[in-house]
């Protein structure tokens, strides 16, 4: 049976659509999900690391699954997951319970995401056709970043947050049906069948340990036994990672990649770039509801100039790197991030949105995209083509795991702030204005060290599909 090639990117855009709406959708419940549930402050950000680390951490042994499985199988699978656990999250009465499903919830994601770029790939010829593929790929994704955050608002205002996660059960079923008529069962790998699970299960426990001690640290104390005991731990996994890569015949991150300068300095900046994102939604989204008292919708809604900002930035990016190359774009989309977040920084309850919130988040929302078109671009520019999507998949893996450690250390930094205001006799307010405005300068430290990471990225002139590819994976 002859399928359209454009059916078959709607089925897959739409299942990315919702891969990156689960992530900005949650961030307006969570005072909910906090209130509900009884999340310590410390705790809450898990409902987004767990989902981000088991996502980062396993995107690349998804990708390498659907080489060995066929993509159709595995992005069918990855759904399936994606599906369940979204039901399981809703329905959860614990905070241990919804960390839990939003872990596997991650692990969905790193099977269906990566299996749906390559199908997108395969159906569609290297050339005009590919690139309009992919701008539509990248388009639907960042659009449901962007109306992430008023579908949630909208969900827990009307019903409960709860629907956050059930939203997704009907789009999944209707998906799953519609694979066998347009999405067609295309393989293109004769390798063996050698899965790096090791590798992924050492990596992803190392990174969680290390996160979690960040974590741990605000309560029991850097010194403590708990802490040292978990992030030695992490740094053993992690240590024992790097081994059985060096030593795997088909391993999960090729250690070779970062032999190439740009990946390895490029990789980094787009980490610093995840974690200045994330830190930064994830504290205003709790700031505009707990010290402006924004209700989810209208928390959601403040939020939008900045997708529409990363929306059009993105556009701009791609034919500014062609005119004046890709540092220069970077360099102005990492300056352009500090100032947002110095300017995010000092808004106080009592001020208007318009002019202490609004200019921050639309500045902001162009900086992380003038940061990762050019940054995307910059990775792979030294790396043989066929060893391109390998070193595509590490660095959007570090741009995931940049994220979780980020909100990690800027969540800890703030909460100890609040903490301190409190004991010291502010007013609960007054404590969590000082602790949003001390994560914000801690962001802002990241997108400063970007400004210098980016000093050390190559000037290159892409081409038009490299700029397809780019903005599509930004």
């Amino acid at each position: 049976m002859r399928r359209s090639p454009w059916a078959t990117l709607a089925v897959l855009a739409l299942a990315q659509f919702i891969v990156v709406l689960d992530v900005t959708i949650v961030n307006v419940a969570l005072p909910h999900i906090q209130a509900d549930l009884n999340f310590s402050a410390d705790s809450l950000q898990w409902v987004i690391n767990a989902y981000t680390l088991l996502f980062g951490g396993f995107l690349l042994l998804g990708g390498r699954m659907a080489d060995l499985l066929g993509p159709r199988r595995v992005f069918t699978a990855g759904l399936v997951l994606f599906g369940a656990t979204s039901l399981i999250a809703g329905l959860s009465n614990s905070p241990e319970f919804l960390i839990g499903a939003r872990a596997v919830q991650g692990l969905g994601g790193a099977l269906l995401s990566p299996a749906a770029l390559a199908i997108l790939t395969m159906t569609f010829a290297h050339g005009r056709e590919r690139n309009i593929a992919m701008g539509v790929w990248g388009g639907l994704a960042g659009l449901g970043g962007t109306l992430g955050v008023v579908a949630g608002g909208v969900l827990v205002d009307s019903l409960s947050w709860q629907w956050v996660f059930f939203v997704n059960v009907p789009i999944v079923i209707a998906l799953i049906a519609l694979i066998p008529v347009f999405v067609p069962d295309l393989r293109h790998s004769t390798g063996r069948r050698t899965f790096d699970t090791l590798g992924a299960v050492l990596g992803t426990a190392g990174l969680m340990s290390v996160v979690y001690g960040v974590v741990r640290s605000e309560p029991s104390g850097w010194g403590s036994f708990e802490v040292v005991g978990v992030l030695t731990a992490g740094v053993l996994l992690l240590v024992a990672f790097v081994v059985v890569e060096s030593r795997s015949a088909a391993p999960l991150v090729p250690l070779r990649l970062f032999r190439s300068r740009a990946l390895s300095v490029s990789g980094a900046t787009l980490a610093l770039n995840g974690a200045g994102f994330l830190s930064m939604f994830f504290l205003t989204a709790i700031y505009l509801q707990q010290v402006r008292g924004d209700s989810a919708l209208e928390a959601g809604v403040h939020f939008l100039p900045m997708g529409g900002a990363a929306i059009v930035g993105a556009v701009l990016a791609s034919q500014l790197v062609q005119r004046l190359g890709t540092r220069t774009v970077q360099l102005a989309g990492a300056v352009l991030s500090v100032g947002g977040l110095l300017l995010l920084s000092q808004a106080d309850a009592t001020g208007s949105y318009s002019s202490q919130l609004l200019p921050g988040l639309i500045i902001f929302g162009f900086g992380i995209i003038g940061v990762g078109v050019p940054g995307q671009i910059n990775a792979v520019s030294e790396v043989r083509p066929a060893e391109a999507g390998a070193a595509s998949g590490v660095v959007n893996a570090m741009y995931q795991v940049g994220g979780a450690l980020g909100l990690a250390i800027v969540t800890t930094l703030s909460i100890s702030d609040t903490t301190n205001e409190l004991t010291h006799g502010a007013t609960q307010l007054q404590a969590l204005q000082s602790g949003y405005e001390r994560g914000l300068l801690a962001a802002a430290a990241f997108a400063v060290a970007n400004v210098f990471l980016t000093m050390a990225t190559p000037q290159l002139q892409p081409t038009s599909e490299q700029l397809a590819e780019a903005t599509a994976a930004a």
